[in-house]
């Protein structure tokens, strides 16, 4: 038997606001995703002596290092994904610091490679 095409039926899903953002500044042709998190911006080597500030990146670089999956993570993803699909600019950096993350000069600055 066929389904009715009328009916809706739920299903249990997740949307990640980070991936959501992107596709949305994707589909709005935004000239730049800015991320703005309660950090300053993306770190190779988080919480460790060595953790360093990255403040340029390209995807390829980023998907290169390790991040959690509840935090960083998904940023990172969607900041490349943003980059690829268009070749703009995405970046990720501390609400505070907006202004200057839009301008370039902080936050981790995404740029294609």
């Amino acid at each position: 038997s066929s389904a009715d095409p009328r009916r809706l039926t739920g299903v249990e899903a997740v949307i990640d606001k980070d991936l959501a953002s992107q596709l949305l500044a994707r589909e709005v042709e935004a000239d730049l995703l800015v991320m703005a998190t309660d950090v300053d911006g993306v770190y190779s080597d988080w919480g460790t002596p060595k953790q360093r500030l990255l403040n340029m990146a390209t995807p390829a670089e980023l998907r290169a290092l390790p991040f959690a999956a509840g935090s960083m993570g998904p940023k990172v993803e969607a900041a490349a994904l943003f980059v690829e699909a268009t070749g703009k600019r995405a970046a990720i950096g501390a609400l505070a610091d907006t202004e200057a993350i839009v301008e370039g000069r902080a936050g981790t600055q995404v740029v294609a490679d």
